[in-house]
Parts: C-alpha cells; structure tokens; sequence
C-alpha cells in the first residue's frame, strides 16, 4: 500500500520511529538495524509495510529494500507475526539472517527471544531457497552503496579468490568491512579480511 515515507525523525528509539511527512506523523515499528541507521539523521527514508489484523493496524518501516523483503519473508511463514519477524531482525543483521538460513543453523536461529526450535526450523525449511535469489539483491545494493569504493571491493574480492577463499565467504567478510569503512584501500581490506577469514 504505501512504498516509502520520506520526512523528518521527530522521534526514534529502537523499536518505533515518528516521522513527520507533509504535516502529518507516522508511527513506524522498526527494528535495531534501522535505528542504528537512522538515530543520527534528521531526515530519513523508510520503506514501509503494511499489516492490517483485526484487532490492529501496524506500520513496519526499514532502513533498506533487503531488510524489508526479509522481514516480508519472514512473515509468510505461518506462526511468525510482524513482531516476531522484526525481533529476528533485530537480533542479527539481514546479511547475518540470510547466512543462518542458506546455512541451515536453527539452534543459532532459536537464540532469537520469543522463537523455538519447530519454529525456527520451520523458517529455515520455507525460506534457505529463496536466500540464494536474495543474495543476488543483496550484493546489487551494497554495490550501489559502495560508490566509489565499488573497484576497491572488486579487486580485493578478486585478490581472496586467488588465495583459495571461497567466493561467498570473502564477498561476507567483504561487505562487512566496506559497511564499516567505505574508503578503505584495496591492501588495507584484504588484510582485514585475511584476520576474519
């Protein structure tokens, strides 16, 4: 229904957000990934999902497109509500979340507070397929948020490739290492990553 609000924080803390868009205040549940994101900005994007219950109407919001489609995965599964899917993203990252369904790890999964083991499998059944086609989204938007450090990651991609690391595993430690510190040089990041591997 609605794609994205785009405003003024009038007000964040880590689990909602208001922000004011053409006078009018929304109220948006969020995760901790997205607080981190947007607890310093006065003015922020957030891509929005809409649950309508009976007994309630909730707006979602999120920093990025990958954490939303996540958490809208998430939500398909039958038994796991929009306050569940959003512990879990708050919990681990969308990039750790989509590692521990590719890879199949429950028992890391039912850390999560409020989640079991039948339920925490349950997501990893209904969901490790649809990882690998996220995977690709998720390396198209951090590319588009690398800019110029684009080149950077390639070759230091390119240089742990030649070293015998595998592909996923260094394109992990890789995006991580660029999150924190887009201008990182080329030998910079393939020494940190060469510690994490």
């Amino acid at each position: 229904m609605y794609e994205y609000i785009s405003g003024r924080v009038t007000e964040a803390t880590p689990t909602y957000a208001v922000i004011e868009a053409a006078g009018v205040g929304y109220m948006l549940s969020i995760s901790l990934k997205t607080f981190s994101d947007i607890e310093h900005c006065n003015e922020v994007r957030l891509y929005t999902h809409f649950v309508v219950r009976e007994d309630q109407q909730t707006l979602f919001g999120f920093s990025t497109k990958l954490e939303r489609e996540l958490f809208r995965q998430l939500i398909s599964v039958s038994g796991v509500g929009g306050n569940t899917a959003r512990m879990i993203l708050s919990t681990y990252s969308p990039e750790e979340l989509q590692n521990i369904i590719a890879t199949e790890n429950a028992v890391l999964l039912k850390n999560v507070k409020g989640l079991g083991l039948k339920t925490a499998q349950k997501i990893i059944v209904e969901l490790s397929g649809k990882m690998i086609e996220l995977g690709a989204s998720d390396m198209m938007l951090t590319s588009k948020g690398r800019g110029q450090s684009n080149k950077n990651y390639d070759e230091a991609l390119a240089a742990l490739s030649m070293l015998g690391f595998q592909k996923s595993a260094s394109e992990k430690v890789l995006t991580e290492i660029f999150r924190q510190n887009s201008s990182i040089n080329v030998e910079d990041a393939i020494r940190t990553a060469l510690k994490r591997l």
